[in-house]
């Protein structure tokens, strides 16, 4: 039975959710770890996930109200309107009224290959960013569904969403670096050796439990960023879905976009997963690397259809999508 775009929209949001909560657990067994191996108490235990959470906080304020300039800047946008690029503030705003949101702020990246993101802290304050490639290769249909998912990223505040789960793996690679180098120079050692005089057995307990997840927790929260990075990706695809009625139209996106050979010069690794699409392709240099930020193209084409109810891709298309993307 073909699933709804409500069924998807839900599932995903609450993957979503459940993801974060793992890093959540991460950020506060490691903080509890770390404290108790130092100090040998709860009370430190708790004071250290404390400082831990206030560090991460001052990190979310700082990219909460500078951080989509920053990445404006770094992507070379240039802010447009109806007289400059009439066509793609006409679809913008057209989206916009569908989505039930603000008219978000439009830029245009001279770069002709084909991509888009959507950054700000919420829909009030919103910025969506196309590629000139973008606006000239796509017709009105694929660029209502690839705005359609922009704008639903900032309906669904993907963007704070995103903020969040990535301040809390920061501060998690940040106490394990701080542990990890306290100990290489010996601190935990001279006091788990008073300890064990003192008979201070669950404290060296503890030092264990926490070096080991100094060393597994920011590999195991990088990898939770991904997948919620990949959930968020799909809920987008749903509610655009949502917005225009129409899964063709962001389906021949995602296969035209994922055939284009054309290099996003601007795109980096840390604004890759913001994009529409891994703006990254295979046979690049830079590409080298363990996880994705986006979810396969054929993935999320098999799943719009899955929406209509038509067959998945069949193996050939399967393999011409896959080898770019």
């Amino acid at each position: 039975m073909a699933a709804t775009f409500y069924d998807q929209i839900s599932a995903n949001r609450r993957n979503s959710f459940l993801l974060a909560l793992v890093v959540v657990l991460l950020l506060g067994a490691l903080g509890f770890s770390i404290g108790y191996a130092l100090t040998g108490s709860g009370g430190g235990a708790v004071a250290t996930t404390t400082i831990a959470v206030i560090v991460g906080l001052v990190m979310a304020l700082g990219s909460y109200f500078a951080g989509d300039r920053l990445v404006l800047a770094v992507s070379g946008a240039k802010e447009v309107d109806e007289v400059s690029a009439p066509q793609l503030t006409n679809v913008v705003r057209e989206m916009s009224l569908a989505a039930n949101v603000p008219m978000p702020k439009v830029y245009l990246i001279d770069d002709s290959a084909p991509n888009a993101f959507a950054t700000g802290r919420d829909p009030k304050h919103a910025s969506v960013a196309v590629t000139t490639g973008l606006v000239e290769k796509l017709d009105r249909e694929e660029l209502q569904g690839v705005i359609g998912h922009e704008l639903s990223h900032v309906r669904n505040f993907d963007i704070r969403f995103s903020l969040i789960v990535g301040v809390l793996v920061g501060s998690i690679a940040l106490l394990s670096d701080f542990f990890l180098r306290f100990t290489f120079w010996g601190g935990t050692g001279r006091r788990s050796s008073r300890d064990r005089e003192g008979g201070g057995g669950l404290q060296v307990i503890m030092i264990v439990v926490a070096l080991a997840l100094a060393i597994l927790a920011p590999i195991a929260a990088r990898m939770v960023q991904l997948a919620v990075s990949r959930q968020r990706e799909y809920l987008a695809d749903s509610s655009s879905v949502e917005l225009t009625r129409n899964p063709y139209g962001l389906e021949r996106a995602l296969a035209k976009i994922s055939a284009d050979k054309e290099v996003l010069e601007v795109a980096n690794r840390a604004t890759q997963h913001l994009y529409f699409t891994n703006p990254i392709k295979k046979f690049e240099q830079r590409a080298s690397g363990l996880f994705s930020t986006h979810p396969p193209i054929v993935e999320r084409i098999n799943r719009l259809r899955d929406l209509t109810g038509e067959r998945p891709l069949e193996s050939a298309e399967v393999a011409a999508l896959a080898e770019l993307e």
